[in-house]
């Protein structure tokens, strides 16, 4: 059966089963002062998995995963996730709601999520992200008022 044929991976199970695997994950924090510190947990033929860790401040920018959908779990702290809509006849458009994600929840995504995760809170943040396929593009965009316009692409094993 193609891949294609398959009934898609469900990437929740999975993190939460990662997740309560403490003894996988907790010896691979490290916080660094100058940037997200990351470290992929697993990569398996459906999926792969990430540890990232956040300090006070830090945070992502607005991009998207390249095709691939996702889950993230907080392990610790808080994170707050601000969200596009993705629209077929024009660019993402910035939503005015924020979910803030405090350690035990779960967020899952499709394939055309656009957004930017960030540690608003005044403790470190660690979360675990799966991915299905494996990523191998992100996008990411620039606000431009309330919509998003694509500023850059990165692959993997090029410039990233």
């Amino acid at each position: 059966m193609s891949r294609s044929n398959r009934a898609p991976i469900k990437l929740a199970p999975i993190a939460t089963r990662l997740a309560e695997q403490r003894e996988i994950w907790e010896p691979l924090i490290r916080f660094d002062p100058l940037s997200r510190y990351y470290a992929r947990l697993a990569r398996e033929r459906e999926f792969e998995a990430w540890l990232l860790t956040w300090l006070p401040g830090q945070g992502t920018n607005w991009h998207d995963h390249g095709g691939s959908a996702g889950a993230f779990i907080t392990l610790r702290g808080n994170l707050t996730e601000e969200y596009a809509m993705v629209r077929p006849d024009g660019p993402p458009k910035i939503l005015a709601d924020a979910r803030t994600l405090s350690a035990g929840a779960l967020r899952q995504f499709g394939t055309k999520h656009v957004h930017r995760v960030t540690n608003n809170d005044l403790v470190p943040a660690v979360s675990l992200h799966v991915y299905a396929p494996s990523l191998v593009e992100m996008n990411s965009y620039t606000a431009e008022g309330d919509l998003l316009r694509l500023s850059d692409s990165q692959l993997v094993g090029l410039n990233w």
